[in-house]
């Protein structure tokens, strides 16, 4: 089969007909708005009943995640589930397409470039599975190496690998087992001297009918990566948190009468509502990085509603990991590195004022 196709470029949305679904589509955070009253009349019988006594709430990160977002922007080809590589990013996009069922929160970060140098030679170590491979740092591309070691999966039926690289990805063939990592998968699970930090561009919900985030088809995700996208890599930290609620009364999510779908999803939306407007205030500042007033406005209304609703009183977001790594040293241009951090929220005036909580940092 003729090539020619090769050197023709990748259809505009328009030229797909679905243009028009990217202009109609509703900015993220229209989803804050409350419904028109004649959409919530059916659901009035299971919608969640309140408690009386304030709440504080203590936040914490269940588990988090990180997706090299650079792979799926810009109308990448459709994976073969044939090939390692394929399989990986197959793998990627189906966990990227789950998160817009649920309520999660998400950062785009920017982090140094870093490629794979397939134009030099892998190594092994004498008698030992330490792989030295080939790398490109940063834009001018300085050439380094990093020396790993190996453990033998389970079903290999090969002692030492064939490896294959490209610029994004390494694959492993131990003959039972084919393994493909890509250059930020390498440099999360094996020690590596780069001390990179991750700045946090851009915080927002994954919660999202139109599954957009894991299509790259999310207009503000999409101005943060043209921005970034000729000096660094993009990825995105995906994020469950737990919410442990503090009052007289306990937790309202915890009551017998609330334990419908309608009632659960509501109670969830607002704290997760508000602990997303509150990290936007922390990692991108009172400006929210040219968010629109017309957002701030929403936000603010929100944010004064689920108060109002709760009782909130104060929150803490603490969003330490036990097993976080270097990729985990967060900050932004308004927020100092660190891996620890611990944000006190108030509600003023439907504004969340946040406060960094003095921790002491762990050794790497």
């Amino acid at each position: 089969m003729s090539n020619d196709d090769d050197d023709y470029p990748d259809p505009s949305p328009e030229e797909l007909g679905i243009g028009a679904l990217f202009e109609e589509a509703p900015e993220p955070f229209h989803d804050l708005l409350a419904p028109p009253p004649d959409d919530m009349e059916e659901l009035l019988p299971l919608m969640p009943q309140r408690t009386a006594a304030p709440q504080t709430w203590v936040v914490t990160v269940a588990d988090a995640k990180f997706h090299w977002y650079d792979l799926i922007a810009g109308f990448p080809p459709v994976p073969d589930i044939r090939d390692p590589v394929g399989r990986h990013l197959r793998r990627m996009q189906f966990d990227l397409e789950a998160t817009s069922e649920k309520r999660l929160l998400y950062f785009a970060i920017s982090r140094p470039r870093v490629r794979f140098d397939p134009s030099r030679n892998t190594s092994w170590g004498f008698f030992s599975l330490k792989l030295t491979v080939p790398l490109l740092v940063g834009t001018e591309e300085k050439k380094d190496t990093l020396t790993i070691e190996l453990t033998v999966p389970f079903a290999a039926t090969l002692k030492k690998p064939t490896v294959v690289l490209t610029d994004q990805f390494i694959t492993l063939n131990w003959g039972g087992l084919i393994e493909a990592l890509s250059i930020h998968d390498l440099l999360q699970q094996y020690d590596n001297p780069y001390t990179f930090a991750s700045e946090v561009q851009y915080v927002g919900q994954t919660k999202d009918p139109l599954g957009r985030l894991a299509r790259a088809r999310l207009t503000p995700v999409q101005r943060v990566h043209q921005r970034q996208s000729e000096d660094n890599d993009m990825l995105l930290l995906i994020q469950r948190m737990n919410v442990e609620v503090m009052s007289a009364d306990g937790d309202p999510a915890e009551l017998d009468v609330n334990q419908n779908p309608v009632a659960t999803d509501m109670l969830l939306k607002d704290r997760i509502d508000v602990i997303e407007c509150a990290l936007i205030r922390y990692f991108e500042g009172p400006e929210m990085h040219g968010r629109s007033d017309k957002e701030a406005d929403i936000r603010k209304q929100r944010v004064a509603e689920v108060a109002l609703s709760n009782n909130l009183e104060s929150f803490r977001i603490d969003l330490r990991l036990e097993e976080a790594g270097k990729y985990h040293d967060l900050h932004s241009r308004h927020t100092s590195v660190s891996r620890n951090h611990v944000i006190d929220c108030r509600v003023v005036d439907g504004n969340v004022i946040v406060e960094r909580v003095p921790v002491p940092e762990k050794k790497s």
